[in-house]
């Protein structure tokens, strides 16, 4: 126990130890400050893989549970502390993983930058504040940390604040966030007044004993507040405008933030709280799901920037992790979270690569016009950059549910787990298998859209082609290491089934209780039941979706601007070029409307309040002051205080003439007054 609690203190605080050197002392070793990060953030790694070889090796369970008080006052006590079981220690070997890599790419891709320390300093409090998040026991510490991986993701995604792109978009990113952190807090306050704790386990105890039995409404709004936080951080819809800006930032940022951290947070916290989710809430976040995951996916079909397909490709992905949550398919939801993690930041790597590489040829042509990110700039990148073609392609084979790679095992899971759901329900609930085979067929045409508008056939220009080539080993490492963990053995191994997510990873994370009155055992065995009809119906949309792709981009069978025509008549290249114009809906129905009400408030500040309320009550204070310095100077002064100075000075005057100075006066004084007294003694 004891060494289990050292590890998770060591886990969660050398990443802060990185941050205080990167910030504080970073200058010292100039250009070799990384060693310093990649010693510390390795070493949690090697911890973090320790705790996830002890969960498999012991089966599931809880590996620790300890807590301390925090603050209290009277009765009220708020106590944090970790909680680690193997979906923690699973988890928190993900992070660290990711973080390194993003780490070791980054000495690279971030070299010669003039604020390179504090860029690595950056990274490790981003890594602290997710590393939080994932060991703690309650709700409040999970938000703690939970605003600290806000901070962090600002202070990154706006690394480059001199562009006002990334000053903007960091700044989206924060105040978005903030929307669905409110809600977050409310729905934990509610829980706590009903509950008395914050700590997760007492709260889904309180939920099993019946805390909330005749008040099944109170949890499920409880619920879904909570759940707002999720929105916020996963980037779901209505809430996932911020997460395509954040592209702003460098683009090891960008796999750090979409791949393990950040958005997945949003996912890891319903996990959390999945066990006191009613099914009421569950279907509210599985339609949340269901419509960022399809919506994001078309959006991303007639992007260009490279790293904007691959931005709106996370928020489908997460919505289609949400969705699986909100179904009941809650192994098959932490599968592809995983998995994904893997491919995803494999592609944002690759794409960092792409950039790199496209970067240092129009450096050398000093052409400034072209833009590195666009796909259309690209072109016959295959040849010269073959470590980067080739892990991008296994990651894209990943993502598109390809057998034989993991995103095959954990989305036909998930996509089981939609149909099990509707063959249940019935009715409304088609809405989901749509949703899922959908998002499906679209993630493949659009990812081999990208892979053959920046690898295969003609570059734009062979000028710039002839100047690209292969990025160093320390950024082609990480993507070697990705998209090996890309593929399903790993992930089915001992027993490999890649046709089935069979293996040590769905062992490690049953289904073994009622959760909010779902009934998992059920739930679990319909899914089974419907993985092969949602395995082939998987099969032929991801073939569909790439052979469109391949007619389209690499064949060129199919001409685009013929399509573009016809889809345009109904308005729905448009639709899905300007994103659906939740931007410019946003534009006219909030940020508008709240800015003529803050130039309205402003009006009546400076021109009606400040006029005629304070500048008039400071016109009535001068008069006041006015008629008290006169009462004061000419009356009090003069009248009072002075008039009691010359009656003084005049007495003195008179009684100074008694003073004479000679004794027989005081004696025949003396002698007059004793009489006076004796006589007047005499007639009382």
């Amino acid at each position: 126990m004891e060494t289990t609690t050292t590890i998770a203190l060591l886990i969660i605080f050398l990443p802060l130890v990185s941050f205080i050197y990167q910030i504080f002392f970073g200058s010292i070793l100039k250009r070799n400050t990384h060693f310093i990060s990649l010693g510390l953030i390795g070493t949690v790694l090697a911890l973090s893989i320790g705790l996830a070889i002890n969960a498999i090796q012991n089966g599931a369970g809880t590996i620790l549970e300890i807590s301390t008080v925090w603050f209290a006052s009277s009765n009220f006590s708020v106590e944090l502390g970790f909680y680690i079981d193997h979906i923690a220690a699973l988890m928190i070997t993900v992070v660290s993983l990711i973080s390194f890599l993003v780490h070791l790419y980054s000495t690279e891709y971030m070299r010669g930058d003039p604020r390179y320390s504090r860029y690595f300093g950056f990274l490790g409090i981003f890594t602290f504040s997710m590393n939080g998040i994932v060991l703690a026991d309650s709700l409040i510490m999970m938000y703690v940390f939970w605003e600290l991986v806000g901070l962090s993701s600002y202070l990154l995604i706006g690394f480059w604040f001199e562009k006002n792109s990334a000053a903007n978009a960091c700044k989206k990113a924060f105040l978005t966030n903030r929307v669905g952190d409110i809600g977050m807090f409310i729905g934990i306050m509610l829980l706590f007044f009903q509950v008395g704790s914050f700590n997760i386990l007492d709260i889904s105890e309180a939920t099993r004993i019946g805390y909330f039995d005749g008040n099944q409404i109170l949890l499920t709004i409880s619920g879904i507040l909570v759940f707002m936080g999720a929105v916020g951080k996963s980037a779901q819809f209505p809430l996932h405008i911020w997460l395509p800006d954040a592209m702003e930032g460098p683009t090891p940022v960008s796999a750090l933030i979409h791949a393990a951290t950040m958005v997945a947070a949003g996912v890891y916290m319903v996990i959390r709280i999945f066990s006191f989710l009613t099914p009421v809430a569950l279907q509210f976040i599985a339609v949340v799901g269901a419509i960022t995951a399809l919506m994001a996916a078309i959006i991303a079909i007639t992007q260009t920037d490279i790293k904007r397909v691959l931005a709106y490709s996370t928020v489908s992905q997460l919505g289609y992790m949400i969705m699986a949550l909100g179904v009941g398919a809650y192994q098959a939801a932490f599968f592809h979270l995983v998995t994904h993690a893997m491919f995803k930041a494999c592609l944002f790597l690759n794409s960092g690569s792409v950039i790199h590489g496209m970067h240092h040829a129009l450096h050398k042509l000093k052409d400034h016009d072209t833009d590195p990110q666009d796909m259309r700039n690209m072109g016959g990148l295959k040849v010269k950059m073959p470590i980067t073609y080739w892990t991008m392609l296994i990651s894209t084979l990943a993502i598109s549910g390809v057998p034989f790679f993991s995103g095959f095992l954990s989305k036909d899971a998930i996509l089981a787990g939609t149909v099990a759901y509707f063959q249940q329900y019935h009715g409304w609930t088609i809405i989901f298998p749509i949703a899922g085979f959908g998002a499906a067929i679209i993630t493949a045409f659009y990812m081999f859209r990208l892979i053959f508008l920046t690898f295969h056939g003609q570059p734009k220009e062979e000028k710039i082609l002839k100047n690209i080539q292969e990025s160093p080993i320390a950024m082609t490492f990480p993507l070697i290491l990705l998209s090996i963990l890309s593929f399903a053995v790993i992930f089915t191994f001992p027993h490999f089934n890649p046709m089935h997510s069979t293996g040590w990873f769905t062992e490690l994370v049953p289904m073994s209780e009622n959760y909010a009155g779902l009934n998992t055992h059920l739930v679990e065995e319909s899914i089974h039941q419907a993985h092969t009809i949602a395995m082939i119906i998987s099969l032929i949309v991801a073939s569909l979706g790439i052979l469109i792709a391949v007619m389209v981009y690499l064949l060129k069978k199919i001409n685009t601007d013929h399509w573009v025509k016809i889809f345009n008549r109904f308005g729905l290249y448009n639709l899905s070029l300007n994103k659906f114009y939740i931007d410019e809906i946003y534009n006219v129905i909030l940020y508008k409307p709240f800015l003529l009400l803050t130039k309205l408030f402003s009006w009546i500040d400076w021109e009606i309040y400040d006029k005629y309320f304070i500048n008039g009550w400071g016109w009535i204070t001068i008069q006041i002051s006015r008629f008290a310095g006169y009462a004061d100077y000419s009356w009090l002064d003069q009248k009072i205080v002075d008039g009691f100075g010359k009656l003084t000075d005049f007495t003195g005057k008179k009684l100074r003439l008694t003073q004479t100075g000679v004794i027989q006066t005081y004696i025949v004084s003396g002698t007059v007054g004793i009489i006076l007294i004796f006589l007047i003694f005499q007639n009382i």
